[in-house]
């Protein structure tokens, strides 16, 4: 629980736990995104259509129906808890861990859509060629494909990591409010409000508010800037 000391300084810690927390998201949705929505963009398969309306899910289905999901997913008597306190001596649910796992899957259509729209748009001749001339794929990526998406990597990393950071119904249902281990920010504001400490829930509000904000406008700086460069 979030506390006001005399000297009106306030706790900060379920903001820190919400930056880990969508940091280590986006770094896994990344490196989980990536190859999917590569393939995504340029499978012929039957499955397209299906994997894809699996990964938007998240966009329509109400967060607390996925977290109650989850939580029974997770729990101690559903599977991957139970094998997660074999292999881990704790429960998976109502932990970090949890957490990851759940803004992951609450998160992926703010990172796969935006990576999956960029790899659509790609020059595929330009890979092509390079690939002729006898290119690997890793440097291949780094000098042809990743100029080109990193439009689409820019927003999928920002929206990925704000959509996380804003977290609650699912976070609420599989995390539960925790101090230092699963109270994020999101839930410290619901908590505080709920104790009528509206002057400590204003101040983690402004905080995130401004966050967001500059986040979204260096976002646009950067997009503009980038806009002028392919122009010139």
């Amino acid at each position: 629980m979030i506390e006001v000391a005399n000297d009106n300084i306030l706790d900060l810690a379920p903001v820190w736990l919400s930056l880990k927390l969508s940091a280590v998201t986006v770094v896994i949705l990344l490196i989980v995104g990536l190859p999917m929505a590569w393939w995504l963009a340029f499978t012929r398969s039957r499955l397209k259509v299906t994997i894809e309306a699996v990964t938007a899910l998240p966009l329509v289905l109400p967060p607390t129906v996925l977290g109650f999901y989850l939580l029974v997913f997770m729990g101690p008597n559903g599977p991957a808890g139970q094998l997660w306190h074999v292999l881990a001596g704790h429960s998976l649910a109502f932990s970090f861990t949890g957490l990851v796992i759940a803004s992951c899957l609450y998160s992926l259509p703010f990172v796969v859509q935006p990576l999956q729209a960029a790899f659509e748009s790609l020059d595929r001749k330009a890979v092509e060629a390079a690939w002729t001339l006898g290119a690997s794929m890793v440097r291949t990526f780094v000098t042809i494909v990743l100029p080109q998406i990193r439009r689409g990597l820019l927003i999928a990393i920002v929206l990925g990591f704000a959509h996380t950071m804003g977290e609650f119904g699912v976070v609420l249902m599989v995390g539960g409010n925790i101090p230092g281990e699963t109270q994020v920010v999101s839930i410290a504001i619901y908590e505080q409000v709920e104790m009528l400490n509206y002057q400590s829930a204003e101040k983690l509000s402004a905080g995130l508010l401004v966050f967001s904000f500059l986040i979204l406008l260096l976002v646009y700086s950067i997009n503009r800037q980038w806009g002028r460069g392919l122009k010139a």
